[in-house]
């Protein structure tokens, strides 16, 4: 019994932490995607003739932004699906 419950308790500990990693990843992402977006248009009011060179980075930086919660979204889902944690209990 003693086994079952340690097997419970890592599975809701891990839940935990999976809804956290998602959570907070995704907040993380939105106010970069906006802080991001923000400075772009400040900067291409300032100086319209920029526009076009500094809309290719932001695009690359939006890019990256995104590809860091999509990484944290899929080391996530493993720890949600194949938990390494669990299996030293079964």
């Amino acid at each position: 019994m003693e086994k079952l419950q340690l097997l419970a308790m890592v599975q809701a500990y891990t839940g935990i932490g999976v809804g956290l990693m998602i959570g907070l990843g995704a907040a993380g992402a939105c106010i970069g995607v906006g802080i991001m977006c923000s400075r772009f248009l400040e900067a291409a009011a300032r100086q319209p003739e920029l526009t076009n060179s500094l809309q290719a980075k932001v695009f690359l930086l939006l890019g990256l932004i995104d590809a860091s919660f999509i990484i944290g979204l899929g080391i996530a889902m493993f720890f949600a699906f194949a938990n390494p944690l669990a299996a030293a209990f079964r």
